[in-house]
């Protein structure tokens, strides 16, 4: 019956007489039982010709003298769904308010959407006065003014892309691991080291009644993590790949456009492993996989992007996948950037601690691809760092991945798996009582291994081409401002 009513809309698609009695037709034999359906299923043709139920946001009002078009989402899709609606519905949506519609889902006669959903009933779930609303129906809102409104960035199209694509690289990169035989590891959010030594820490203790006066609720001094590695490495002495992907903390009073207060970290831990081109290999391969799995999934969202927010960054991710990630050693980095007639802030020595500026010249001077910085200064990296002693100079087996527009987006080193070296440094720190835990992973089955950080907002950044850190985390935290 459905068919009979498809023939008479391609023979009088034209006329708006006709299309009455199309609907009318249409909604004669759609009066099953609604089918529930996202805005995503329904635009892919899930459920054409029944009677389907979705509910969303208004993005778009039009009445007409005959028809009331809307257009609805339900952050399923960047794609809205057109609803066409009679105009004598008892309350007119606006824009912003959530409904909920009812009716049969038909091809549409427009060439700028595949479907439309005839709608037979039409209910306003929450309302919206569109005067107050601070996003406006017909303006393109900067990416900085949408900023200021975290609650309600979600519901501005690019935000609501940005959050897809997050979603997406996630599950990208659980699946990344999963297929090269990583094993999740649940690391805590609650510590008592300090992973990195910078001392950026945010301390956690008990309010109110629970605090307890001279008197620490874990008995030591805890703090929110910096970093899971060192509970990786608790692991890799009985499994030879696992990795963790959560929250991680820094108490580092900084306003850039690449730090945040909490953000997310992707870290890896690697077993039975004496090369540095092991953990390389793995950041390159994850980066890959993921950027590819994003661009294919997401393809709508990442245009949106590079359309509108980062016009021509598609070409550069485009040819940055095309070609092999360039290696140089830290010594070589230096070399490039006394050459270099670049006027940096920062002083360029060996044995200099690579700042923003340098980095992103040495990804420039790399012809504006990933490059891999290898064999740190001993002395700048941390304590479990493996000790070069093969090197001419004191060198740690260190790696970081450099990324254009960013900088530094992965840091990784083997780890000392020698128990004289490592008590040695620990003692040279004045660490030996601390972690004397981690010595007993060296005493009793240790095995030479290494892994990596990588920071997850930095990665967004990069492969979107965005600016500021603070537009690619739903909820921004950093000095002075904790909203929510």
């Amino acid at each position: 019956m459905y068919h009979t009513a498809a023939k008479v809309f391609v023979f009088t698609s034209n006329m708006s007489a006709s299309r009455v009695i199309r609907c009318s037709i249409i909604r004669h034999y759609c009066k099953r039982t609604p089918i529930k359906l996202r805005v995503s299923e329904a635009l892919s043709g899930a459920g054409l010709g029944e009677n389907i139920q979705i509910q969303g946001w208004v993005r778009s009002v039009r009445s007409q003298k005959e028809h009331l078009f809307l257009h609805v989402n339900d952050g399923s899709s960047l794609q809205s769904l057109q609803i066409v609606s009679r105009p004598d519905v008892s309350v007119l949506p606006t824009f912003g308010s959530a409904v909920e519609v009812t009716g049969c889902l038909q091809r549409s006669p427009s060439q700028r959407q595949p479907v439309e959903l005839q709608a037979d009933k039409m209910c306003v779930v929450g309302e919206c006065n569109p005067v107050n609303f601070p996003f406006k129906i017909k303006e393109r809102h900067g990416i900085e003014y949408v900023r200021q409104f975290p609650h309600l960035r979600c519901r501005t199209n690019v935000f609501s892309s940005l959050l897809r694509i997050r979603s997406e690289a996630t599950a990208a990169i659980h699946s990344y691991f999963k297929e090269n035989g990583f094993m999740q590891i649940h690391t805590p959010v609650i510590t008592s080291n300090d992973c990195e030594g910078a001392g950026e820490l945010f301390q956690v203790e008990p309010s109110g009644n629970v605090k307890e006066e001279n008197c620490n609720f874990f008995s030591v001094p805890a703090y929110l993590t910096v970093s899971g590695q060192l509970h990786l490495e608790v692991m890799s002495g009985a499994f030879s790949r696992v990795y963790t992907f959560g929250p991680t903390f820094r108490a580092e009073n900084s306003q850039s456009r690449r730090h945040l207060a909490e953000f997310y970290m992707v870290e890896a831990e690697v077993s039975f492993t004496q090369c540095l081109e092991d953990l390389t290999k793995v950041m390159e391969d994850m980066f890959r996989s993921v950027t590819e799995h994003v661009l294919v999934h997401c393809a709508e969202d990442v245009d949106l992007f590079h359309t509108y927010v980062t016009p021509g960054h598609q070409d550069d991710v485009d040819a940055m996948l095309k070609k092999k990630f360039s290696i140089i050693t830290y010594t070589e980095a230096i070399d490039i950037l006394n050459r270099s007639s670049e006027k940096f802030v920062f002083p360029t020595k060996w044995g200099c601690d690579l700042q923003t500026e340098h980095e992103k010249y040495l990804v420039k001077h790399c012809g504006n691809i990933p490059v891999f910085v290898t064999d740190y200064p001993y002395d700048l990296k941390p304590f479990y760092a493996r000790d070069n002693q093969d090197h001419p100079k004191h060198t740690a087996a260190a790696v970081d991945l450099l990324v254009p527009g960013v900088g530094e987006l992965c840091g990784g080193t083997l780890r000392e798996e020698r128990l004289d070296l490592l008590s040695a440094r620990l003692a040279q720190n004045g660490l030996e009582n601390t972690y004397n835990w981690y010595l007993d992973l060296r005493r009793f089955g240790s095995v030479p291994h290494g892994g990596f950080g990588m920071g997850f907002e930095r990665y967004l950044q990069y492969i979107l081409g965005v600016d500021n850190i603070k537009d690619v985390i739903p909820f921004p935290r950093f000095p002075h401002s904790c909203l929510l």
